[in-house]
């Protein structure tokens, strides 16, 4: 919605002026925030910063800058869209951000907000002791399944420098986002983009690590999302009853894909109960970041029964709450939570 004519753009002279204005404009319309921000102050800073191409973690050099009337104009239209469309405001943009690292986005995909971008750069895959991959420059392959925009295999990328990198996606039009954030990275000949449901494209394939930030949003919480939520892709968000079905094929399809000594990190959302009662025989290795807690497992090769040259007879983990081995949809009971991550 552009600015009417009632629209104070000539009121609102500096960065500051229309910061206060826009964080005013975002509490009176109750906005929803998760979208790589959580408050409407950060929202406000996003937008400004990112439309005027400044550095968006610079906010204070700029606050009294005095701004032209068409970067004045720009600013306003877009927090009024933000609140007229309800639409993450980097659909609006068109960028987000994993860490420092920027991505090119539109509704074809959800926007980045994986913890797992934030834990790669963590100790946990720095090398050396105590770390779950002791030499990152030895990693050759790496699996990033539901790619969306690519940027999971993009960091994977540029963290294990010496892997090649499949990346998979049920979506075709993901995909052809995920392949500008590709072309943009300078990572184009170690990221494979395939096309398919979880591990089918892959052949028989092996890898070192798999990364993987798959739907885990139940039918419940699907049914009420917030308008924020809703405009992004609803294949992306949901995943089945109580929102696990894809986790579990994840653990268990997923030794027949990994190396020996490799292992899996998998983001589920809030439900790690759920997924420990299903599996009681698996040591999940929760791992926390600033933002969240019990949200993202690590499970060794080894744990998953994966032993050279393949997995031995009879080790596959099976859920107890399963009517099959494969594919069954749990019967726990859905939690209400919104999904501010994925």
């Amino acid at each position: 919605m552009p600015a009417s004519s009632s629209t104070p753009v000539r009121d609102l002279l500096t960065l500051r002026d229309l910061l206060r204005w826009a964080i005013s404009r975002f509490n009176a319309a109750g906005l929803v925030y998760g979208h790589g921000t959580h408050t409407a102050l950060d929202e406000a800073a996003f937008i400004i910063l990112e439309s005027l191409n400044l550095p968006i973690d610079q906010l204070e050099p700029f606050l009294d800058a005095r701004l032209l009337q068409d970067e004045r104009k720009r600013i306003v239209d877009l927090i009024e869209m933000r609140i007229s469309t309800r639409k993450p405001a980097s659909y609006l943009l068109k960028k987000a951000y994993v860490g420092s690292e920027p991505f090119y986005v539109d509704e074809r995909v959800i926007v980045p907000r994986s913890f797992i971008g934030e834990l790669l750069r963590t100790d946990h895959f720095a090398g050396g002791p105590g770390s779950l991959v002791p030499d990152p420059f030895a990693v050759s392959s790496v699996l990033d399944l539901c790619t969306g925009s690519g940027c999971l295999a993009i960091l994977a990328a540029k963290h294990f420098q010496a892997a090649l990198v499949d990346a998979v996606d049920l979506s075709e039009a993901a995909l052809e986002v995920a392949q500008i954030n590709v072309k943009a990275s300078g990572q184009e000949g170690r990221i494979n983009l395939l096309h398919g449901d979880l591990f089918k494209p892959l052949k028989g394939r092996r890898y070192d690590l798999i990364i993987t930030n798959p739907p885990y949003v139940g039918e419940e919480v699907m049914s009420e999302l917030s308008p924020e939520f809703a405009a992004e892709p609803a294949m992306a968000l949901a995943g089945g009853g109580d929102g696990l079905d894809i986790v579990r094929r994840l653990i268990l399809e997923a030794p027949d894909y990994l190396e020996v000594g490799g292992g899996m990190i998998c983001e589920i959302g809030e439900d790690r109960e759920i997924l420990e009662s299903d599996f009681p025989d698996l040591p999940f290795l929760w791992l926390d970041t600033e933002q969240s807690e019990g949200e993202v497992f690590w499970i060794s090769a080894a744990d998953l029964g994966v032993k050279a040259p393949q997995r031995a007879a009879g080790k596959t983990p099976t859920p107890r709450s399963l009517s099959k081995a494969r594919g069954a949809a749990s019967a726990a009971t859905s939690k209400a939570r919104r999904p501010t991550r994925r």
